[in-house]
């Protein structure tokens, strides 16, 4: 796929979206103790991503600001009691550094995950590339750590299949993570004649992937995360690799910009550290790295949302 982007730099932009932060950021947080962050930290993090000019009016106000609560939230790629394990440490560790109390809050399916990020609902946010990259042209948003592992997604087959390219999906069940996933946006890109796709069967995590393709024989193939198919025992053994996409940046953190700078400072050199990778042994598990984080550079991102066209509610 071939992605263009148009970048306008707009300081005033980014002053103006500082500006609708509360005053009183801190307020109602003395149970906490926020981390330190010196001012060299600040300028680590890129607080002022190059943004397209729009139009859309600012952010909403929400009643987790009026509580003095940050509402942390990601894709529902698990079930909810398994997200809870996932990153609910990652927001207690997300309280204890900004001092400031943040709840981690499930989407119960995709469709409302898409509509609170992108009414801009979420203060943090751990998701792909593409969505960080149409907040930081759309809302705002700042990329603050991603994984420090970049991703690619492969199209896998049965070994004893005769299938060697997508062109023979067309028409096919492939297992994955319906769009607007981004391995399988990246796939699906590769299918220019609209009456010749294949069809998304929704698949949950990459071992269900495994399991419908190898073991169930469910689809003629799979999508899932290089990194994910080397982790599956035999994995390699039973799938054949047909196809690869570009290497795209890991999951990414990001914060609104009703968040300070400081305070995105503090977080993102909070999540990048030593500690936060013990802490959130869980997050870095389900991603199948053990990596931990990196500071995110909002030039990764440009034009990243282009795999987004087309999708519902993303052409602004």
């Amino acid at each position: 796929m071939k992605i263009k982007s148009t970048l306008v730099v707009s300081l005033g932009l980014v002053i103006a979206a500082f500006a609708r932060l509360p005053a009183a950021e801190s307020a109602g947080a003395q149970n906490f103790a926020p981390m330190q962050v010196s001012a060299a930290a600040v300028q680590k993090v890129s607080f002022s991503p190059a943004a397209r000019v729009f139009t859309e009016s600012p952010l909403p106000v929400r009643a987790s600001e009026e509580r003095q609560e940050l509402v942390f939230s990601a894709p529902p790629h698990e079930t909810e009691a398994e997200a809870q394990r996932i990153y609910q440490p990652v927001a207690e560790y997300l309280t204890r550094i900004l001092g400031k109390k943040v709840v981690f809050q499930y989407p119960q399916d995709w469709l409302a995950y898409q509509r609170e990020m992108q009414r801009g609902n979420y203060d943090l946010i751990f998701d792909g590339p593409h969505f960080n990259s149409w907040r930081i042209s759309h809302l705002q948003y700042s990329a603050l750590a991603k994984l420090a592992d970049n991703n690619a997604y492969v199209v896998v087959v049965r070994q004893e299949d005769n299938i060697t390219g997508l062109a023979q999906l067309a028409g096919q069940k492939i297992c994955g993570m319906t769009p607007p996933d981004l391995g399988t946006l990246a796939v699906l890109g590769q299918f220019d004649n609209p009456v010749r796709q294949p069809f998304i069967v929704n698949t949950l995590g990459s071992t269900k992937v495994y399991e419908s393709v190898a073991v169930e024989k469910q689809c003629a193939a799979g999508i899932m995360p290089l990194a994910s198919l080397s982790k599956i025992p035999g994995g390699q053994n039973k799938l054949r690799v047909i196809y690869q996409t570009a290497s795209l940046p890991g999951q990414t953190f990001s914060a609104s910009p009703r968040i300070s700078r400081t305070d995105q400072a503090r977080l993102a050199a909070a999540l990048v550290s030593l500690e936060a990778s013990k802490t959130m042994r869980g997050l870095l598990s389900a991603n199948d790295t053990s990596r931990g984080l990196d500071y995110a550079n909002a030039e990764d991102y440009a034009g990243l949302d282009a795999y987004l066209n087309g999708a519902w509610g993303y052409n602004r």
